[in-house]
Parts: C-alpha cells; structure tokens; sequence
C-alpha cells in the first residue's frame, strides 16, 4: 500500500493536478484508493459511466474503442482523467495487460472534495485553462 507521501507524488504528475499544492494534494491523496485487476479484466466499456479515473502503478492497460487500439497506459501514466469533469459516456474500453494495480480517484468523492477546498478546484481550473492555452498556440498565429 502507497503512503499519502507517495501519491501526493504520483498525482503531482497528473497534468489536471500540476497547478494544486503539495498540501491540497494531500486531500486528494487520502480519497485516492488502490485497486487491482488481473490480466485481460476490463476495468471500464466504452460508453459506460464515467465514474472515476486511474493512475498506473504498476503494469500496462490497454485503451481502445472497438477492436482499434488508442493508446497504453504505463506505470505513472492517468486515464480517465476527464471523467472527474463531465457526465460524458467513456470514448475507450480499459482492459489490463497483464496483472496491474491502480490508484484510482472517484468522480463522487472528486467532487465532494472540490466543494469544500477551494484551493484545489482553483489548481484544477489553472490546469485546465493552461492545457486549453496550449492547444490554442499550437494552432499557430491568427
């Protein structure tokens, strides 16, 4: 089992958690669990709920749609990540490649936690505006 020390570090890689201090990522720390699957368990279908996101500790897990391969989430890789944001359906199915383990954040206690710590919702929308800021510059000039 992770201490709190040790996932505050793994979420301060999360690119939606980069603007929240250290000590407001305690909180989230502490409503973040660990969990496990085995090789080839389906940890969510596409187009089911969007209830929670998850943070590789150890092993690879497979995103797809249909048969189509997305991408492949390695150790300290987050997916699911904008499930914490919207009432949206999943787009991908996330099936373990092989044995892994998880931390992994449930959108209910997310917002729970957001509701009553105001630094953390204001880290999240600095995030959030500053990953918006960067796909508009890559457009290139106006």
């Amino acid at each position: 089992m992770l201490t709190v020390v040790e996932k505050v570090i793994l979420l301060r890689g999360v690119d939606v958690f980069s603007a929240v201090s250290t000590e407001q990522l305690t909180h989230l720390a502490a409503i973040a669990e660990e969990t496990t699957y085995q090789a080839d368990e389906t940890i969510y279908r596409e187009s089911g709920p969007s209830d929670s996101m998850y943070i590789v500790l150890e092993g690879r897990v497979l995103l797809h749609r249909g048969e189509t391969e997305v991408t492949t989430a390695e150790v300290e890789s987050a997916f699911g990540t904008w499930a914490l944001f919207d009432d949206e359906l999943r787009v991908t199915s996330a099936k373990a490649m092989g044995d892994v383990r998880l931390l992994r954040i449930d959108k209910e206690d997310f917002i729970e936690l957001l509701a009553d710590n105001v630094e953390i919702t204001q880290g999240v929308l600095k995030a959030v505006v500053r990953r918006l800021r960067g796909l508009v510059e890559r457009l290139g000039p106006r």
